[in-house]
């Protein structure tokens, strides 16, 4: 029995994981947003004619230069530092940070077995963590490009991204988004894209992540389920995989599935979200985190 497999049976016993069918979650229905106020973006100037991925970093960003952003209550590390929420998504970098003697994770894509296990909340509060607790320069890219939805929950006006830059009509200069107040920057997914497979999987894509590994000390790319070719595409790029399943919800067949799909020396671990808080228990409703190594 692997090591990932050992941690989940332990969480099982641990009662900090359980287990549905899919026909479970039939009625089940994910909590409505309202609409977070948005800041408008500074306006962008004309791309230069030349190569689309050059870029230089702002050498300084004011809050008064691009307005202040109004973040989504579920970006916990932002907008209540002081929960328990927040700590363990503290817990939860410093455990990666630890894991890093063999190598460094400069490069992390954030995935799940299926659709609504909470990783897109999960990569943005990681990044947070990351720009707030080491102040690195932390950049959060947008690679959902199918369903998008970073952009309206930091209360970002909808702009150039990262589509944009990959078909050349954005420089990343203008594409990428300073989050107010935070060592943080945000590459939304940006224009729809009719084939986002054969977008990430492009030269274009390549030479767009050499110059955020060039610029940026940790990349956070959030990234759809490991239904979709997209996220395979993907972890090829990555120096680590964080996997997340969501407690009571994702069907163990489901778990075992993506798991079969990911280069296992790549895989940093797996957090269990919205694990129900015990006095027995260090955990808490919302992240959970298993190091591929116990």
């Amino acid at each position: 029995m692997s090591g990932i497999h050992r941690a989940m049976e332990k969480a099982e016993r641990d009662g900090l994981l359980t287990w549905t069918r899919p026909e479970d979650r039939a009625g089940s229905r994910t909590p409505v947003l309202e609409e977070a106020p948005r800041f408008v973006r500074p306006p962008a100037a004309p791309p230069p004619p030349d190569d689309p991925i050059a870029w230089d970093m702002p050498a300084a960003v004011t809050e008064d230069a691009i307005g202040e952003a109004v973040l989504d209550p579920l970006f916990v590390v932002a907008t209540d530092p002081g929960s328990a929420a927040a700590e363990q998504y503290r817990l939860l970098r410093t455990r990666l940070e630890g894991r890093e003697n063999a190598g460094r994770t400069q490069l992390l894509v954030v995935t799940s077995p299926r659709l609504g296990e909470g990783k897109t909340t999960t990569s943005a509060n990681l990044a947070l963590t990351m720009a707030q607790e080491f102040q690195h320069k932390v950049v959060l890219v947008e690679a959902d490009l199918r369903r998008p939805t970073l952009a309206a929950l930091f209360g970002i006006e909808a702009g150039p991204g990262l589509v944009d830059v990959l078909v050349g009509t954005s420089t990343l200069e203008d594409a990428l988004i300073p989050i107010p107040g935070h060592s943080l920057f945000l590459l939304a997914a940006g224009a729809g894209a009719a084939r986002s497979t054969e977008l990430l999987a492009s030269s274009a894509m390549q030479r767009t992540v050499d110059s955020l590994r060039a610029r940026f000390d940790r990349i956070v790319i959030d990234t759809p389920p490991m239904t979709l070719s997209d996220t395979h595409v993907l972890t090829r790029l990555a120096d680590g995989v964080l996997m997340v399943v969501r407690s009571g919800v994702t069907p163990r067949p489901a778990v075992e599935q993506a798991l079969t799909g990911l280069d296992r020396r790549k895989l940093v671990g797996i957090v269990l979200n919205e694990v129900e808080e015990k006095a027995d228990a260090y955990a808490y409703p919302g992240a959970y985190a298993r190091s591929a190594g116990e």
